[in-house]
């Protein structure tokens, strides 16, 4: 590694009362071998970047927390086809302070194409996004985006920051193997970092004298030749008097502005990070193998964006949220809950013959939709009305393939189950064919089916039929015990169109794998996994943006009570933690984005050898043996890709 390789090889320091000994600070006496220029006050224009921050690599899987110590820095390369994200970590920890204003200093972060021989690009801020880790109760979890090529970064004293760079390969990129570079430099502290920092009365000041500006120069439309010119120069000594701020003192010398360091100087003085990928000869279809269909609640949306329901405002809310969702391979449905687990779902908040809801059912990306039972914005019709007037007219598109009705969540007793044969009975009275979900992990528990809870549970689609076609069950049910599988498997009858999928909410818990904040990053991608060796053919998750309520977009995120943290919430308001107001996923979604391309290889690869081997592929490489024997390392998960890549590629 250019300027940096010498720097970062060493081995994380031993502690006190950890094997291996140490001193009590956990530092070997070597660490205290700083070089002369780091004594006294620190120059970071004039010393190399390497001899004041460590910066390492790391895994997507990996969780890197601020206290994570420094490891070796190696080489990345990653493995990408067509269409398919591929993320990677870079963390920072500051050798020593050189900053102000509680910061141990500010690095500048540059991101450059990536290129392959042939001239071809992976550009930067469109195929290659940064964002920056941000802890969530104490658990990196929040990505943050970041400027583009260029970013600042605060860094602090015994404290690791980590950074989550994304490289998004288009279907048409040419394969090939592209290089480019990331470029880490030490910085003074910069305008931006010194402006936070200002007192109040500079703040005010500054206030006053810019306001003063606009005061002058905007209202000289009109005006004379002569009187604008003198607006011009009293504006030209209010912006002189904001220069002489102490806040930019930094920015002059005795003779004038203080130049800039040059780009060369900067370059020498750089680490630079290779970043390599392989694009391969496969593309990942547009429109995902598995439906994964996750749950947005509108009623979150409601309140903490003050939109009034059915406004154009909440539309607007809602149509955002749909097609940010889109780029993770899931299928979006809006929710909003009634009584007792009743649940009315929709994909799209207009109506069938609006030409939005088109839009939307025929988006290639889209791989299932939710249609609603009764009227998602008051309209005047009838519940049964709207219903025939929905069907009748959705039944005619080509989309209709991918239609569902999602009534109610997790049924209890023989009422609940009675109301879903009841609205499923109307439904198919204007569609025979149509598709009904239900999700349960029990039968009624009032009429009991068998004499077991379990049995009970398996009897449920004899129960339904015909009023559900898509039997949803918790992964809670089967445990460990992956051989009940099989019994849940028996029941269904594909042959009439029934189909199985599976879901996780508050359960499964640890070992198993789920979404919930502080599992093992492996743990979270492992969802797919399990999807995918247990057979099932679609995935369900209750809700993406269900935290508790809030009246304003900015306001603290706080998990629902009684849920395990980060049960319901894959993704946080932008405006929580800067001005935008683009969504902000966390490291958990985009974890399980990489779990569903990863069923796109196991796909590819049962497509050659067959679904045993694609099984096989996943138990001797070490990734997944079953929902309590899964790797906690990266490394299984590239040999799993480099062996499809290998024996797959054309």
């Amino acid at each position: 590694m250019d300027n940096s390789g010498s720097h970062q090889d060493m081995t994380v320091p031993p502690v006190e009362g950890v094997a291996g000994g140490g001193t009590a600070y956990g530092w070997g006496d070597a660490s205290s071998n700083y070089p002369s220029t780091l004594r006294g006050v620190i120059d970071p224009t004039k010393v190399p970047s390497s001899d004041l921050v460590h910066v390492w690599y790391m895994p997507s899987t990996a969780n890197v927390g601020p206290q994570d110590m420094p490891r070796p820095l190696e080489p990345i390369s990653l493995l990408a086809a067509g269409n398919e994200r591929e993320s990677v970590q870079i963390a920072i920890r500051p050798k020593v302070s050189w900053g102000e204003f509680g910061i141990a200093g500010v690095v500048q972060v540059q991101c450059t194409d990536l290129c392959s021989s042939s001239g071809d690009r992976l550009v930067v801020g469109q195929a290659l996004a940064l964002r920056r880790v941000v802890p969530v109760l104490g658990v990196p979890d929040a990505l943050v985006p970041l400027d583009l090529p260029v970013s600042h970064i605060s860094l602090h004293a015994g404290e690791t920051t980590v950074l989550w760079v994304s490289v998004d390969v288009p279907s048409s990129q040419p394969p090939g193997q592209y290089e480019g570079e990331l470029i880490i430099t030490s910085m003074k502290a910069n305008a931006e970092s010194t402006a936070q920092c200002l007192g109040k009365a500079e703040k005010h000041q500054l206030y006053r004298e810019l306001r003063n500006c606009l005061d002058i120069v905007e209202p000289i439309s009109g005006k004379s030749v002569d009187e604008v010119v003198e607006r011009v120069k009293s504006a030209t000594t209010s912006l002189r008097r904001v220069l002489l701020l102490p806040s930019f003192s930094d920015f002059f010398s005795d003779n004038g502005p203080v130049d800039m360091m040059d780009e060369d100087a900067i370059s020498n003085l750089s680490i630079r990070l290779k970043l390599n990928i392989t694009v391969w000869d496969f593309v990942l279809p547009t429109t995902p193998s598995l439906p994964a269909v996750i749950g947005i609640s509108d009623t979150v949306i409601e309140d903490r964006f003050g939109v009034e329901h059915g406004s154009n405002e909440w539309y607007e809310a809602l149509d955002q949220h749909f097609k940010w969702l889109l780029q993770y391979r899931i299928s979006p449905y809006f929710c909003r809950w009634g009584d007792s687990m009743r649940v009315l779902t929709y994909t799209s908040p207009w109506p069938a013959d609006n030409p939005k809801s088109d839009e939307y059912f025929s988006d290639p990306r889209l791989a299932a939709y939710a249609v609603p039972y009764s009227p998602v914005v008051p309209c005047g019709d009838t519940a049964t009305d709207y219903l025939q007037k929905e069907v009748e007219i959705l039944r005619t598109k080509n989309h209709w393939g991918k239609a569902y009705f999602y009534l109610w969540d997790e049924p209890l007793n023989l009422e609940q189950y009675n109301s879903i044969r009841t609205q499923a009975s109307e439904i198919h009275a204007y569609a025979p064919d149509a598709r009904v979900l239900t999700t349960y992990y029990c039968g009624p528990g009032d009429a009991p089916l068998a004499s077991n809870n379990f049995e009970a549970f398996l009897k449920v689609p004899e129960f339904l039929r015909p009023h559900t076609q898509i039997y949803c069950t918790s992964e809670w049910v089967v445990g460990n015990r992956e051989d009940l599988v099989k019994d849940i498997i028996a029941e269904i009858q594909p042959e009439n169109g029934e189909e199985w999928w599976t879901y996780v909410c508050m359960g499964p818990s640890d070992p198993h794998p789920n979404w919930h904040l502080g599992m093992r990053g492996t743990q979270h991608r492992a969802v797919m996994w399990r999807v995918w060796k247990e057979g099932g053919t679609g995935f369900l998750y209750w809700g993406a943006n269900c935290y508790e309520k809030a009246t304003v977009p900015s306001g603290e995120i706080r998990f629902r009570r009684g849920l395990p943290p980060g049960d319901g919430v894959l993704f946080y308001p932008g405006e929580v933690f800067s001005s935008s107001c683009q969504p902000v996923a966390s490291v958990r979604l985009e974890r399980l984005l990489s779990g569903l391309q990863d069923f796109e290889y196991f796909k590819l690869y049962a497509s050659r050898f067959g679904r045993d081997e694609s099984v096989a592929l996943l138990e001797k490489t070490g990734m997944y043996l079953g929902p309590e024997r899964y790797t906690n390392e990266h490394r299984p998960i590239d040999v799993m890709r480099g062996e499809v890549y290998r024996t797959c590629q054309p």
